[in-house]
């Protein structure tokens, strides 16, 4: 079955009692005992709730997943992943990635023995370069932010198959409906919920796929030790906004791919970072591996001072932080989204004072394209 119309389904069947299309939202602490010893299979909702459920359930037939798990925020899910490792364990991770995770791991979880090296993830050899005796996992996004790079997961998980090592992709950029990162050998996925499953920029979430049963029941003893769930409001809202994820993704993507072109054009641009131009070189990889390109593009203007001018002077897209929602944002990462990432590795990777992203919505095309215009040239 198709993952749009799985999409859609998510849910539907879960009130069989009342025969209700929408899953109930089940705002509840705790569930009441049938009788001594009995349980109706729900407790206390931070070790499973009905709403919850539904959402974890959906995703991970979305993923093809063994079990599905909701948090109260992508970081959330992608610290509770990390309690899978213990000090001393070494993991390779994606170089140029989200600045909260960068935080996450080189602020808050190296001070508990964990070590991480970074490394151009959509370079094998560079991956195989950076293993060491006590490395137990590789992280990757598998489409970087913001540049936009795509890993070959294939390649990755016959690395991590060869040397007894997890691989864990986080697919927030692609979603299950252009990439299935399980199908192509990754052991985890991880997702910030908040962005393209959700939709519509309303809720804060993430969510966790995993393929192996055993590994799963690891995974869930994490969750409901620690506690950081999503509640049943948020996951009713993701299920709403998982319901139009492939009407979304294709809508935003033919909109991505035209401003991406006109961008290329544009005489005040001088770099265009999207998968789905020709020129970019992971685009034959993508047309292999996905099924699109997604709706991300970053760029550089020709000088510095074009970039307060364009935040401030785009009149639809919105300056803000976030992306994957229907209305269309731009950022400017040096000084946001990966403020949190070295100096020198930020000017290393190219992350730089000219170097803006935008996540395009679905706004008419035509629309978006004035609107950038009218800012670059205003």
């Amino acid at each position: 079955m198709n993952i749009a119309t799985q999409a859609v389904q998510i849910g539907l069947e879960w009130d069989t009692r009342t025969g209700a299309v929408t899953v109930p939202i089940y705002q509840t602490a705790t569930f009441r005992h049938p009788g001594l010893g009995q349980s109706t299979g729900y407790d206390y909702s931070r070790s499973g709730n009905p709403t919850r459920q539904a959402l974890e359930d959906g995703i991970a037939r979305l993923d093809g997943a063994a079990r599905g798990f909701a948090y109260s925020s992508g970081m959330a899910a992608i610290a509770n992943l990390l309690l899978l490792f213990k000090s001393g364990d070494h993991l390779i991770v994606t170089e140029d990635l989200y600045g909260g995770t960068c935080r996450l791991f080189d602020k808050i979880f190296t001070q508990y023995g964990l070590s991480f090296s970074y490394v151009d993830t959509s370079d094998i050899t560079a991956v195989t370069a950076a293993l060491q005796p006590t490395t137990r996992a590789v992280f990757v996004e598998t489409l970087t932010n913001p540049l936009l790079k795509f890993a070959d997961l294939r390649a990755i998980s016959a690395l991590c198959t060869g040397n007894d090592l997890l691989l864990i992709a986080d697919n927030t950029f692609l979603t299950p409906y252009l990439l299935r990162p399980l199908d192509l050998g990754a052991d985890i996925a991880v997702y910030s919920a908040t962005k393209y499953l959700a939709g519509h920029n309303d809720t804060v979430a993430g969510v966790v796929t995993v393929k192996d049963p055993q590994l799963a029941e690891k995974v869930y003893f994490h969750q409901n030790s620690v506690g950081a769930v999503l509640g049943p409001q948020d996951a009713w809202l993701t299920i709403r906004g998982i319901k139009t994820l492939g009407v979304r993704m294709d809508r935003q993507q033919e909109n991505a791919g035209r401003i991406a072109e006109w961008l290329a054009a544009h005489p005040r641009i001088t770099k265009v970072y999207y998968p789905g131009l020709p020129g970019h070189p992971d685009h034959a990889l993508m047309k292999r591996d996905s099924g699109g390109f997604g709706a991300m593009i970053a760029f550089e203007v020709d000088r510095h001072e074009l970039v307060e001018q364009i935040l401030l002077k785009t009149r639809l897209i919105s300056f803000a932080e976030s992306l994957g929602g229907v209305e269309s944002l731009i950022t400017f990462p040096e000084v946001q989204t990966h403020a949190d990432i070295p100096p020198e590795l930020r000017a290393r990777l190219g992350i730089n004072n000219v170097l803006l992203r935008l996540s395009v919505g679905i706004e008419e095309c035509h629309d978006l394209i004035e609107d950038l215009r009218q800012a670059l040239e205003g």
